[in-house]
C-alpha cells in the first residue's frame, strides 16, 4: 500500500534556521514512516507535487493563511491540520481575520503545551491536540562550583524580552559569582546595541550573538540554569533542550512556559521582573552543590517533566493528531 502524501507548510525553511524550521524538519522525520512528506513555504495547488498531496499540515495560522485557504478551496474535506505558534495564540487569533479563518477551516489544531487550548476561542477548542516537542537526552557536562553559569538562548527580539536580562545583569555585581552568557542574533538592531552596552558595563554578562545549534546545546549542558524571560511563547524548544540536558530553567510565568514546566514549578518570575529573576539566580548560586538547595529542587522538577519530551511521545501524539482524517490513510 502506498503511503499518503503529506505537505508540511512552514514559513521558514533551512536558510532561516529558526524554531519553525526545526519543528518542521523534526516532524518530517517523525512522520516519514507513515507519510511521504515534503516541506514547502507555500501550497497553492499549482505544482505537480501540490496536486499529488493528500493532506496538509501548516505551521502558523496567520503566516500560512494563504496556503490554508487554498487547500480548503481546492481540497475540500481533505485533511487540514494547523499548528499554532505563540504569536498565533497570544496575539494574532484575537484580532487577525486571516488567522481566525485558518482556525475555522482546520480539522484539527496542534498546540505545543498543555496551557494553550484555554487560549483558543471556545468554538474551536475541541479541535486542539497537545503535541509536546521532543529533544534527545544529553548528559550534563562538568559544572564549576566557583560560580553560577546562566545561559540565555534566543534571538534578540521584543517577544523574547532580552531587556529583562540586560536589567538583571545590571542589578548583579561581578563579585556575586553569577555569569550570564547570552546567545542569539540581534533581529532588532536596537536590542543588539543594548546587549553590547550591557556587556561593556557588566563584565559578568557576555553577548555571544548567534552560534551554531550544536554549540548552543553544549553551552546549555554546561550551564547551571537556562534563563527564559519571554513575554510571548507557544512552547519553546530550548526549554526542552535544557530539561533533556539536566539543566533547570528560570522562566517568565506566562502560559507558554507554565504549559511546558508545570503549574507547580518553583522557577518562575513575573514577566519583565528583573529583580525577581535576580533573586532566583542568587538562591541558585547559594545552593550550588547542596542536595536540598534551590538548584537541586528545580533540577528534580525538570526531571519529572522529562518523559513528556521524549521522541516516541512526540511521534505518538503527532500521529494521533493526524489520524482518522480524510487523506491520512494509506492508499
Amino acid at each position: 500500500m502506498q503511503k499518503p502524501s503529506l505537505c508540511i507548510v512552514t514559513p521558514a525553511l533551512a536558510d532561516a534556521n529558526n524554531g519553525n524550521w526545526q519543528t518542521a524538519r523534526r516532524w518530517a522525520q517523525l512522520l516519514s514512516g507513515h507519510y511521504r512528506v515534503h516541506l514547502s513555504k507555500t501550497w497553492s495547488g499549482d505544482s505537480a507535487q501540490d496536486r499529488q498531496t493528500d493532506a496538509l499540515l501548516a505551521l502558523h495560522a496567520r503566516r500560512s493563511a494563504d496556503s490554508i485557504a487554498a487547500w480548503a478551496r481546492l481540497r475540500p474535506g481533505r485533511a487540514l491540520v494547523v499548528a499554532l505558534t505563540g504569536t498565533d495564540l497570544y496575539r494574532d487569533i484575537a484580532h487577525d481575520a486571516n488567522a481566525q479563518r485558518s482556525l475555522a477551516l482546520a480539522h484539527r489544531l496542534i498546540v505545543l503545551q498543555d496551557q494553550a487550548p484555554r487560549d483558543v476561542p471556545e468554538a474551536w477548542r475541541d479541535k486542539c491536540r497537545v503535541v509536546f516537542q521532543s529533544s534527545a537526552r544529553r548528559r550534563s557536562l562538568e559544572k564549576t562550583t566557583r560560580h553560577l553559569r546562566a545561559v540565555v538562548v534566543g534571538h534578540l527580539r521584543e517577544e523574547k524580552s532580552p531587556q529583562t536580562i540586560f536589567e538583571a545583569a545590571r542589578l548583579l555585581t561581578p563579585e556575586e559569582g553569577i555569569c550570564i552568557d547570552h546567545l542569539g542574533q540581534a533581529l532588532d538592531p536596537a536590542l543588539g546595541e543594548a546587549a553590547h552596552a550591557t556587556q561593556v558595563a557588566c563584565p559578568h554578562y557576555r553577548w555571544l550573538s548567534g552560534v551554531p545549534h550544536g554549540a548552543a546545546r553544549e553551552r546549555i549542558q554546561r550551564a547551571h540554569v537556562l534563563l527564559h524571560p519571554s513575554r510571548m511563547e507557544g512552547g519553546a524548544h530550548v526549554i526542552i533542550e535544557a530539561v533533556q540536558s539536566g539543566t533547570p530553567v528560570l522562566a517568565s510565568e506566562i502560559p507558554g512556559n507554565v504549559g511546558m514546566l508545570g503549574s507547580d514549578y518553583a522557577g518562575y518570575f513575573p514577566p519583565g521582573d528583573a529583580a525577581q529573576l535576580v533573586a532566583l539566580l542568587r538562591a541558585c548560586r547559594a545552593g550550588i552543590g547542596q542536595p536540598e538547595g534551590s538548584l537541586a529542587r528545580l533540577q528534580a522538577q525538570c526531571e519529572a517533566r522529562s518523559p513528556l519530551f521524549e521522541r516516541a511521545s512526540e511521534q505518538r501524539h503527532l500521529l494521533q493528531a493526524l489520524a482518522g482524517l480524510p487523506g491520512t490513510a494509506a492508499v
